[in-house]
């Protein structure tokens, strides 16, 4: 297969990890779509040659995807290579509420159903590693369905940033899907190799400005860092994260309640140690001095747009193997169609209610009546389920899918225009 420029449109942008990522690894972007003023701003400084639209990506007048159909004027006839995004991970977080399809935010099952619209020969949308819980378990269903009857074979993996060369426990859970003659050929990226320490990574920064104990810190800050969080509107200001992860940092001799406005100077003294930069914050996210990235905002929206972004390597080891599978130049592999949610699928596959026990033996599995039940508490967070009480036991069948699919009567139309001050 010839070489070529491969094309990407990233939705839900932020700040530019994950395009900087998949510009490393050679995609280039036919558009980029954010929501916040600030990370736009961002992105259009640091490649201002870019077509950058601001506002609500499921918003037809800030972009509409069948202007980029295949055989569309605009787009020619071949289809866009690559979706790509980090759509917003409030609705599955474990420190938030997880109220996943009934969180005005979640737009991942929206961007699952632009894939029927632009037709991408692969899609990359990653989380947080919330969404891998048995919670979503029949939302990862839904979507793999879905996918499948796209025509695409679509795989769900839980990555480490840190064993990308990030400096920091950072896990994001990814969707790759491909269509089906490309999808053989894609190989998940393999670890390379034992990430920098943060004192490592900051030692030169720290003492820029001619603090003394920069050496003798970065001996004492010899781990990788906790998860930087970014965080969200809703909230304060930009300090580094909840009270474990602080108590991480105090052991390596970091201030973690809040971010400083430049590295210490000479004979600068501390009780507990420095307290990073927002410069220092893009190090350990994996941004490089090389890159020269710089950010638009304030401190604390610098802060969020850092924290809140996808580690530009991990970005680029995803990439590069999407290419390598787009390209067929690595050796094919079998793949199988998983099933995360047995109940979810054995409803899904039903025309009938079921009970039950006529559920339990639908799975396949040697699976429990106290199992399934289980299972149906988390499905009708997320699913319509109808239900009929009959005189010996209640029979369900699947309903409606509650998320936001674009559909004119979804309450998101109502709740997201109240709450926008509040969405990051």
């Amino acid at each position: 297969m010839s070489e070529r420029q491969l094309r990407v449109i990233e939705i839900c942008a932020g700040a530019g990890g994950q395009a900087l990522g998949l510009e490393k690894a050679g995609f280039e972007h036919e558009l980029a779509i954010e929501l916040d003023a600030n990370a736009v701003r961002t992105l259009r400084r640091n490649r201002p040659g870019w077509k950058i639209e601001q506002g609500d990506v499921a918003d037809l007048s800030v972009w509409n995807p069948a202007d980029y159909a295949p055989g569309d004027e605009q787009s020619g006839c071949e289809p866009i290579d690559l979706l790509a995004g980090g759509v917003p991970c409030p609705p599955f977080t474990i420190a938030g509420k997880q109220l996943g399809a009934n969180d005005e935010r979640d737009l991942f099952a929206w961007a699952i159903e632009q894939v029927g619209i632009l037709k991408p020969r692969a899609i990359m949308l990653e989380n947080v590693r919330g969404l891998s819980m048995h919670r979503f378990a029949a939302y990862r269903q839904h979507v793999l369905n879905e996918l499948h009857s796209s025509g695409y074979i679509a795989e769900w993996k839980l990555l480490q940033a840190s064993d990308f060369g990030v400096p920091q426990l950072r896990p994001r859970f990814v969707l790759i899907a491909l269509q089906e003659e490309d999808a053989p050929y894609f190989h998940w990226p393999e670890p390379s190799g034992t990430p920098p320490t943060v004192g490592e990574t900051l030692r030169e920064l720290m003492g820029s400005e001619g603090w003394e104990e920069a050496g003798s810190w970065a001996e004492k800050a010899n781990k990788i860092a906790p998860t930087i969080v970014g965080g969200s509107k809703k909230h304060g200001g930009a300090d580094l994260g909840p009270t474990r992860a602080k108590a991480a940092w105090k052991l390596m001799g970091v201030d973690a309640m809040g971010v400083a406005d430049s590295p210490p100077t000479r004979g600068s003294h501390f009780e507990v140690g420095p307290k990073l930069t927002c410069e220092m914050v893009a190090l350990i996210q994996g941004w490089k001095p090389e890159d020269n990235w710089k950010f638009e905002g304030g401190k604390t929206s610098v802060y969020r747009q850092i924290g809140n972004a996808f580690p530009p390597p991990v970005a680029e080891a995803l990439g590069k193997a999407v290419k390598a599978a787009l390209l067929h130049e690595t050796e094919p592999l079998q793949r199988t169609k998983s099933v995360h949610d047995p109940v979810y699928q054995a409803l899904r596959d039903s025309e009938t209610h079921l009970t039950l026990s006529q559920i339990a033996k639908a799975t396949g599995l040697e699976m429990r009546v106290e199992d399934v039940e289980r299972r149906l508490r988390h499905l009708e967070l997320d699913f319509e389920i109808e239900t009929i009480e009959g005189s010996r036991s209640r029979k369900f069948k699947l309903g409606e899918f509650k998320a936001f699919r674009g559909q004119e009567e979804h309450i998101r139309h109502q709740l997201f225009p109240k709450n926008l001050s509040k969405i990051s």
